[in-house]
């Protein structure tokens, strides 16, 4: 099998994009860049903005101001069919009196390919995405993972230069899904086609993606590497969205902030101390300790098994919760209604604003 690609992967590049419905900003000034090969990840809840963004790259919409570029050239105004861009629907739109191989030569097809060329790429493409001997069977004939995987061989069929998803998987079963990322994650590396893909889902993105972008009300909050934005969260909201996060209140003192008896330095830049100081602290349960202990102030609320570690949540002496996942065996002794004690690592900390 030979299944031929572009020559070279796309940058793409938004540029102050902004773009109004109304009175609803769906874009405030989208500045982002996807590497040449690389696969961006556009992360946020329901209307951030990042299917208004995919879909202005498509040419499916128009920004108010503001420029989409591919490989430096300005697609702001270029019509949809002649961006060079191909793309997977959440609902696949596959025409339902064509079989799968009809369906994947069908751009080739509008592009006046003959028959026989279409017909060897179409049956290369649906043995690539591992559909070769489901060429004949029509969409009602095949499940729902095997009609994202007829859509996805659609769209590589007229060789596009950047590979657009707009959230593929999420009507698919747990199992299927996680299938079908990580052959969408194979074949992207396999092609080297620069691809960028809307979820909301953050185990996708931070599994599949080399760069996700989190957005939120129409604006980029970062823009990493997943281990990064787990790791070094630039915003609260960040923080808060990808990864379980919990908020344990604290009071900023010089150089650092007070927080369950100990004194930690500030991740980032440290706000100035005044006299309504207090904060909360945001830390990821992997970094919270909890040790059982008759004097404990804190009392275990509740366990989830979750197979190597237990997520046990915690109250603390002043009502609030936090949560920590702990190795199984240290985990065994907190039942609930059992007292403990809950520390930190001595490592800087993300703050925000006190939220009760």
């Amino acid at each position: 099998m030979t299944v031929t690609t572009p020559d070279t992967a796309a940058t793409v590049e938004f540029r102050g994009l902004r773009r109004e419905f109304g009175p609803t900003v769906a874009l405030d000034g989208l500045d982002l860049t996807a590497r040449p090969g690389e696969l961006l990840a556009l992360l946020g809840p329901s209307g951030c903005g990042k299917t208004t963004a995919l879909r202005m790259l498509a040419g499916f919409e128009h920004p108010d101001s503001g420029e989409v570029l591919v490989d430096g050239e300005d697609v702001t105004r270029v019509p949809a069919h002649r961006r060079d861009a191909g793309m997977v629907f959440q609902s696949y739109s596959l025409f339902p009196h064509l079989d799968a191989l009809d369906n994947v030569a069908f751009g080739l097809r509008m592009r006046k390919v003959r028959t026989a060329g279409r017909r060897t790429r179409a049956a290369e493409l649906l043995e690539l995405v591992g559909l070769a001997d489901k060429g004949r069977s029509f969409p009602h004939q095949l499940s729902g993972g095997q009609q994202q995987r007829v859509a996805l061989a659609r769209a590589l069929a007229l060789r596009p230069r950047v590979l657009l998803l707009d959230e593929p998987l999420s009507a698919l079963d747990a199992k299927v899904r996680l299938t079908l990322r990580e052959e969408i994650r194979r074949l992207q590396q396999e092609l080297g086609i620069t691809t960028l893909f809307v979820t909301h889902d953050q185990e996708e993105a931070l599994s599949m993606a080399d760069q996700v972008a989190v957005m939120h009300a129409g604006r980029l909050e970062q823009c990493a590497a997943p281990a990064e934005l787990y790791g070094r969260p630039a915003t609260a909201f960040v923080a808060e969205f990808v990864g379980t996060m919990s908020r344990i209140p604290g009071r900023l003192v010089e150089g650092g902030v007070e927080v369950l008896g100990q004194r930690l330095p500030i991740d980032g830049q440290a706000p100035e101390v005044s006299a309504t100081s207090e904060v909360d602290v945001l830390v990821r349960p992997e970094a919270v300790g909890v040790r059982a202990e008759d004097a404990g102030s804190a009392r275990v609320v509740a366990t989830a098994f979750l197979g190597a570690a237990v997520r046990v949540t915690v109250r603390l002496a002043d009502g609030t919760e936090a949560k920590a996942d702990l190795p199984t065996h240290e985990a065994a002794a907190l039942v609930a209604g059992a007292a403990v004690s809950v520390s930190l690592p001595q490592r800087p900390v993300l703050v925000a604003e006190r939220t009760r």
